[in-house]
């Protein structure tokens, strides 16, 4: 059967989970601790990183979104995805992401305050903000693969400072994250599973 390594509060393994969810495919879920990663892992993709996809016949897919794609090949919500939507989330990957890290550690980055990094991350809030004013999700009122493959990562950075985000004037933002987090999609790929060791029970993800 096809192996996932995964790591439940990563964002990007989070993407991989929600694809998952999502499709008719299911996976043998290894849920590892970033300090100790197995090496079976690190043998099939050497970048260290999650999610980690070993298909039946070897193949690995070592990208988040690639994984979301493997996991809903033929479906609606990928033929749907549009250039606009591939665009924001390459912001989202390749701008805000950075801003985030800086964000959440701005210990490690002492050469600007937590609140100049916050606010370089608010610049992509600002975007999606404004991209939600008309409808509950960012392109209708439907999860689209664009919100799947963002609300990781918003959620992250709200809950760096969560009375911030709360309080700010990213209220669309904030209802959209709400309405996630509180979702039955949400909540079934955030179960709890006993992390994964050579000997131990391994799990199908998704239940069926």
């Amino acid at each position: 059967m096809t192996i996932l390594y995964s790591f439940r509060r990563c964002p990007y393994a989070m993407r991989a989970r929600l694809g998952l969810a999502l499709s008719e495919k299911s996976v043998q879920l290894r849920e590892i601790i970033l300090k100790h990663k197995p090496e079976a892992m690190i043998q099939a993709s050497p970048k260290g990183t999650v999610p980690v996809l070993i298909e039946k016949d070897g193949h690995v897919v070592d990208e988040s979104l690639d994984i979301m794609k493997w996991a809903l090949e033929g479906s609606q919500l990928l033929k749907s995805a549009t250039s606009t939507m591939h665009l924001l989330i390459k912001e989202n990957d390749e701008v805000f992401k950075g801003w985030l890290d800086k964000y959440k550690y701005a210990d490690r980055y002492p050469e600007h305050s937590e609140v100049y990094y916050r606010e370089q991350g608010e610049i992509f809030l600002e975007k999606l903000e404004r991209q939600l004013t008309d409808s509950n999700r960012l392109f209708s009122n439907e999860y689209s693969f664009a919100d799947l493959a963002i609300l990781p990562f918003i959620r992250q950075f709200a809950f760096v400072d969560i009375n911030w985000f709360t309080n700010s004037k990213y209220q669309n933002v904030y209802r959209w994250l709400t309405a996630f987090i509180e979702s039955e999609l949400f909540l079934s790929v955030m179960r709890k599973y006993p992390t994964w060791l050579e000997s131990n029970q391994e799990f199908i993800f998704p239940e069926k």
